[in-house]
């Protein structure tokens, strides 16, 4: 006869680290009721399960309309490292869909996360520059955390961030400074991102030059380039081993060559050999930026002299598979062979 036994081992697929979902409507209500438990472990299960659902945008969409963010908000400040980890990893999920982002800017997220920069635990503060790149994806999110005042903050964390916090705080840099460059210029991000340069790291090297981009489109961002001696490291950079950080390299040469202190600094780094060399790149955005920056040289009567004797080198590329390359080859031969 058999006997009646309850198992002693929890029912398969049942984890007992988070918090039971309700059905439907529900679900996000309680969780967020128990966002705001006083008992620790509902907390960090609630956390928990809303990782989960973050990755929906539909749910995200409904987890700011009830009022999750100023919950998550809250939590931020908690003094247990766990919550505070996963409340970070949260907001990073939900800052990967547009509606996240959109929420971040309407309920100030950025200024409740900034005080976690300086946070004990890397975890927590890879989150948080997580959500702070995907956000500076958005336009209007890059331009929230540049109102912030939060470049002069960013710009000095990135000499004290480990390795792989240093990418993401390069690519938030990055896109901000694409807004506006006028607080990084005056935090020395100039001098900042040259030490970027020389790191042994390829993609901080590559990210390093990206942000430099940005940092060159105000004339005091290619005076400084300048005045920093960044640019004959720049032309070094050129050889590098990475396609992707030849091509950002040439392509911050483009601009700081624009003033002609940058032209006759780059001619005297010897940079027009490497940017030859480059026009052979298999990505047309180094042949692109490449041929920018030879145009640039041209301009000086010096640059001029040492191109002629390479137009059909440009000639051939009129015919590339890229329409911008083309365009950019004509202007280049066109300058090149102008004539006073």
């Amino acid at each position: 006869m058999a006997h009646a036994q309850i198992s002693k081992y929890l029912p398969p697929d049942i984890n007992p680290t988070q918090a039971a979902i309700a059905y439907g409507c529900r679900a996000l209500p309680k969780l967020n009721e128990e966002l705001q438990s006083e008992d620790l472990l509902t907390r960090q299960k609630a956390l928990m399960a809303l990782c989960d659902l973050m990755h929906d945008p539909e749910h995200v969409y409904m987890a700011i309309r009830i009022g999750c963010l100023e919950s998550l908000k809250a939590l931020l400040k908690d003094t247990n490292d766990l919550v505070r980890i996963k409340t970070t990893e949260v907001l990073y999920v939900m800052a990967t869909h547009n509606v996240g982002r959109d929420g971040f800017l309407e309920h100030d997220v950025i200024h409740a996360l900034s005080f976690l920069l300086s946070d004990p635990q890397s975890a927590c503060r890879e989150n948080l520059h997580l959500a702070f790149k995907h956000l500076a994806q958005l336009p209007a999110g890059a331009k929230g955390i540049v109102n912030s005042s939060l470049i002069p903050s960013l710009v000095w964390k990135l000499q004290r961030e480990e390795e792989g916090i240093q990418e993401l705080l390069l690519d938030t840099l990055a896109a901000c400074l694409m807004e506006d460059a006028t607080e990084a210029l005056a935090s020395r991000a100039v001098p900042f991102l040259k030490e970027k340069l020389l790191s042994a790291n390829s993609n901080i090297r590559s990210k390093a030059t990206q942000a430099l981009i940005a940092v060159s489109i105000p004339l005091e961002g290619k005076n400084q380039m300048w005045q920093h001696n960044v640019i004959p490291i720049l032309v070094h950079l050129l050889k590098d081993k990475e396609e992707e950080v030849q091509a950002n390299a040439a392509g911050a040469l483009m601009y700081v060559t624009v003033t002609t202190e940058g032209k006759y600094a780059a001619l005297d780094a010897e940079a027009i050999r490497p940017l030859l060399e480059l026009l052979h790149s298999s990505l047309s955005k180094a042949r692109l930026n490449a041929i920018k920056v030879l145009t640039m040289l041209a301009e000086a009567p010096e640059g001029r002299k040492l191109l002629q004797s390479h137009v059909p080198t440009l000639r051939a590329l009129e015919e590339d598979t890229s329409a911008a390359v083309q365009r950019a080859a004509q202007i280049a031969v066109k300058v090149i062979e102008w004539k006073p």
